[in-house]
């Protein structure tokens, strides 16, 4: 397990699944589910909400980070049959969908400096996640991994297969997909899902030597610079089709119910 920096330095934030920690304009979310895995699960995305909703407009950097052994073990499946249970046409799949559309964007359109901090394993949701973060950087034994085909379901969470596309290439997405296998640090560094790979006990550190110039430039620079960023990159998204993300994962699995094929 990688040790927290955040131990002893009381939470600013206490919520059901997340947990933040407040250094002045830095500000750590850490996702705080760590017998499931930080699983992503409503629960968790309604916190993500909160947070990134009501932030505080002097947060300059922010780091993503996770609780225990992994940094998040994808979606919570455990909740598309209770959603479909509840209503078979999907619209709890569909509200759900919403919510991490949502989340992700709140993460690259955040006018502070985001940082993913990433050990242990990212599955699914969870590398969607890192990808909506500005800089990520990951211990050397993490390892990566997108199952969505291998268990039934597209990779339409929360614009994950458009950030992927553009941050990583076609054909090697492509390949990434359709396989579903598992890819460590180096791979994730060669093909930009990360851009710095560290030992664990250095982790934290690097994560400061990105933070702590970006504290020091002027906050208006850094805002407007991140938003010609997002802006110039758009081009390369103009095919995204992530809103429709949550309707195409509850076609999948609305349609997967009523021919008893749901996983």
């Amino acid at each position: 397990m990688t040790a927290s920096p955040l131990a002893g330095l009381p939470a600013e934030q206490v919520l059901k699944t997340v947990r933040t920690y407040r250094q002045g304009p830095l500000l750590t979310v850490e996702l705080h589910l760590p017998e499931e895995g930080n699983a992503v699960g409503d629960a968790m995305l309604d916190d993500l909400l909160t947070v990134l909703d009501d932030q505080d407009p002097g947060v300059r950097v922010l780091v993503l980070s996770a609780a225990g052994d992994a940094f998040c073990l994808g979606g919570d499946r455990r909740e598309f049959p209770q959603h479909l249970d509840a209503d078979p046409t999907g619209d709890g799949i569909r509200v759900s969908g919403k919510k991490a559309l949502r989340v992700c964007e709140a993460l690259t359109a955040n006018p502070a400096v985001t940082i993913a901090r990433v050990q242990g394993r990212a599955v699914g949701a969870g590398v969607g996640l890192l990808l909506a973060c500005d800089l990520r950087v990951g211990v050397d034994t993490a390892t990566f991994r997108l199952p969505e085909l291998a268990l039934g379901v597209p990779p339409a969470w929360g614009g994950l297969l458009p950030r992927l596309i553009s941050e990583v290439g076609v054909a090697r997405v492509r390949e990434l997909i359709l396989t579903a296998r598992v890819f460590d640090a180096h791979e994730a560094l060669g093909l930009s899902v990360l851009h710095k790979v560290v030992p664990a006990d250095a982790l934290d550190d690097a994560v400061m030597a990105w933070a702590r110039p970006v504290l020091r430039r002027p906050a208006s620079a850094v805002r407007v610079t991140k938003a010609m960023l997002n802006a110039l990159a758009s081009p390369t998204r103009l095919a995204d089709v992530s809103q429709f993300d949550p309707e195409l994962l509850t076609a999948v699995l609305t349609g997967q119910r009523a021919a008893g094929t749901a996983r």
